[in-house]
């Protein structure tokens, strides 16, 4: 069984949106386990469904707004480069609503909920693909797999949601007594669980370089000190991932094929520039087009 793995990344997942793309239409290649964190969540569902154009068209006019009903940052220029700094207003607001993060994503909830309809919800739960979005229980300490087999349509949209609440800056949310956030807080590129679940070849996408070509600036202010730390972390936790998921696709004589970003596309993912994003679709495309074109031509076999 071939398998599509689709890290989180943010406002990057347009790039991976752009691999998948090709990967699906042009490659051929016939999934039947679709596995993601974060925005890797909201993409496997569409490219189950083979709905490329429809996730193009959300990942090329997403921005703040159909994200964050209360965005706990501003974005401004300077010396040609966006910046972020603390909203005041807005996290002083969310914190007299006894919020417990300094934003909300509501408005993403709402997003998901409009682009995938129950009916295709139906599709792909009565069809022989396998959908699975990671989250983070933040109660029980332990990282969660959600399969569309196992959820009715609100539950599966709403863990869709969960996994991409990069929190503090998103929403904390609350089910059957536990408090959940972002898969990738726990595992940002879920390789283990594609093959425990019997992938016998991997396609991951990685959204960042496989060398570390980054030299951060100094922070300042103590919102960007935040957002580098987090950075920091979720790199160790990636960096362990893919040590695991190698170990672990060796022991069972699993393939893995790696896509990663060929350079550093952003250094804060939580910026969503829609010009941007449309044009990491088509690098993502290309750059999956030129590695293909590199190895040996598609075995029609090799397929299934």
């Amino acid at each position: 069984m071939r398998a599509l793995v689709i890290s989180g990344g943010g406002s990057k997942g347009a790039f991976a949106g752009g691999v998948a793309q090709f990967l699906i239409q042009e490659a051929k290649y016939k999934y039947g386990l679709f596995v993601g964190t974060s925005t890797g969540s909201l993409l496997i569902s569409h490219l189950a469904l083979n709905k490329l154009d429809k996730i193009k068209e959300i990942y090329s006019s997403v921005d703040q707004d159909s994200i964050f009903n209360n965005c706990p940052f501003l974005i401004r220029k300077k010396h040609g480069a966006e910046v972020i700094a603390i909203n005041h207003w807005n996290v002083f607001k969310n914190f007299m609503k006894g919020r417990k993060t300094f934003g909300e994503s509501e408005n993403l909830r709402y997003l998901i909920r409009e682009s995938i309809t129950p009916k295709e919800f139906d599709f792909l739960k009565q069809g022989d693909m396998d959908v699975v979005v990671t989250v983070s229980n933040l109660s029980l300490n332990q990282v969660e797999y959600k399969s569309i087999n196992d959820c009715t349509y609100e539950e599966f949209c709403d863990w869709i949601w969960i996994s991409s609440n990069y929190t503090p800056f998103m929403s904390l949310v609350k089910r059957n007594g536990c408090e959940y956030a972002d898969g990738g807080l726990g595992s940002l590129v879920p390789i283990e669980e594609a093959v425990k679940r019997g992938a016998t070849e991997i396609d991951v996408v990685v959204l960042r370089t496989e060398v570390n070509y980054l030299n951060r600036m100094p922070v300042r202010n103590p919102f960007e000190l935040i957002t580098t730390i987090f950075s920091f972390m979720l790199d160790r936790i990636e960096n362990q991932n893919i040590r695991i998921g190698k170990l672990v696709a060796n022991q069972h004589d699993a393939i893995i094929n790696f896509y990663y970003t060929p350079t550093v596309l952003t250094t804060n993912s939580l910026i969503f520039n829609k010009e941007r994003m449309t044009l990491w679709w088509k690098r993502g495309y290309l750059y999956a087009k030129n590695k293909n074109e590199e190895t040996s031509p598609i075995d029609p076999e090799h397929q299934e």
